[in-house]
């Protein structure tokens, strides 16, 4: 009975120290369960945390190196030293563009050549090509022996003819008192008329040569002349120096009068049914790129050159006096009335194989510094002539009040692709 008890003892016992040990081992679990638990979560929290931080720091990047790619800006300073010119659209006619060339010119009636009548030796002369001279101004003086000659058969023509008047005079009194044959009065009459044919010829010659009959008299013979200037104008052209002989038929001096210059074209026959009377023609000289000057249509000749050409005279809008006739220019000349919106040629620039204009978009004061801002906006060109292309806008943009870059596109664009790529390193 007693070794019974024990051994229910013991075994109770044993049974509890198991219990106690069972519950031991659970809460230790129980412990690195927790515990591990608590790791996950804050390595969990850690890892949500470091995210948005890297996002933010890469959205900041964003901001600070692509803000808006489309957009530029520029101080006052690089503003002026790119050149940028702003302007709007224009409504031009840039298709079927007839071009031609020609030259300026001038009617015949401003025009002169100037010559000496009778020849002669130069006696004097101070012009020079691209001086101004007035009408009746002297350019110019001749001798020659012929002038003497002539003044001296001028005076005794008229001194003859004082005494055939005379004659005539006393012979019509005899005449109609019947005391002479009327044989004798007609032989006077005819002698009188013909030396008085003889005197207006002779006086003729002199105002030829630049003499006024009535200021000639005995003892004022001349024998060198001045030449004057016929219209007022330039001297375009000087053939002519002291101690030259020249003959009458020889130019000595042109003169221009540059007041009503024209523009004189030359047009193939196949295009001459396309012109009428005053169209509008653009035109440009020598020294310039861009067909700025307008001409309007006037005349269109009626007769075709060996060439088969035919001029066609057109007057110029603005009348420039300091230009030069001859002057070659070229022109260009719509053959319909088809308007199209337009945009001078260098305003279109090219990035990434597609076309841009910038759009100015205002300006802003930054601290101390004024920036003016733009805007690239892709465009769709279209014909092309003098120098303007037809330009497709976007959607929304009012080309009325809209200014856009005209000159200076491309250092614009040099700029904003200078600036990304300092932005990048």
């Amino acid at each position: 009975m007693t070794r019974q008890s024990f051994n229910y003892n013991s075994s109770q016992k044993t049974n509890s120290s198991l219990f106690r040990l069972n519950r031991n081992s659970m809460k230790r679990i129980n412990r690195i369960y927790l515990l591990s638990l608590l790791g996950l979560l804050l390595f969990s929290s850690c890892g949500n945390e470091s995210e948005p931080a890297q996002k933010t720091g890469e959205a900041q990047a964003e901001e600070q190196h692509g803000e808006d790619p489309q957009a530029a800006e520029l101080t006052q300073e690089q503003y002026r030293v790119a050149g940028i010119v702003l302007g709007k659209p224009q409504m031009r006619n840039l298709s079927n563009i007839l071009t031609l060339t020609g030259k300026l010119d001038l009617p015949p009636q401003n025009m002169a050549s100037v010559s000496a009548p009778l020849g002669g030796y130069v006696k004097s002369t101070e012009l020079l090509e691209g001086m101004r001279v007035r009408k009746g101004q002297q350019i110019a003086s001749i001798e020659n022996p012929e002038f003497v000659t002539l003044q001296q058969e001028y005076l005794e023509a008229k001194s003859s003819l004082t005494f055939l008047e005379q004659d005539y005079q006393r012979q019509k009194e005899l005449s109609q008192e019947q005391v002479t044959s009327a044989k004798a009065y007609q032989k006077a009459s005819a002698e009188y008329r013909a030396a008085r044919s003889q005197v207006e010829a002779l006086g003729e010659r002199l105002r030829i040569i630049g003499i006024a009959p009535s200021s000639l008299r005995e003892g004022k013979i001349r024998r060198i002349l001045p030449i004057y200037a016929p219209i007022d104008g330039y001297v375009t052209y000087i053939n002519a120096n002291v101690g030259q002989f020249v003959n009458p038929t020889d130019v000595l001096f042109r003169i221009a009068d540059t007041d009503h210059l024209h523009v004189e074209l030359t047009v193939f026959e196949k295009n001459v049914a396309s012109l009428k009377k005053g169209q509008k023609v653009r035109y440009s000289l020598p020294n310039e790129t861009v067909a700025q000057h307008e001409a309007t249509i006037y005349l269109i000749g009626k007769e075709i050159s060996p060439e088969r050409t035919v001029r066609v005279h057109a007057h110029m809008d603005e009348e420039d006096k300091d230009l030069v006739p001859g002057m070659y220019v070229q022109a260009q000349l719509a053959l319909d009335g088809q308007k199209v919106l337009s945009l001078p040629g260098e305003a279109v620039v090219q990035d990434n194989g597609q076309n841009f204009i910038f759009l100015y978009t205002g300006q802003e004061k930054e601290g101390e510094a004024v920036m003016k801002k733009f805007r690239m906006v892709p465009v769709e060109k279209g014909a092309e002539a003098e120098n303007f292309v037809q330009v497709a806008l976007p959607a929304g943009i009012d080309t009325t009040n809209a200014n856009f870059v005209t000159k200076g596109a491309y250092s614009l664009l040099a700029k904003m692709r200078n600036s990304e790529e300092e932005e990048g390193h």
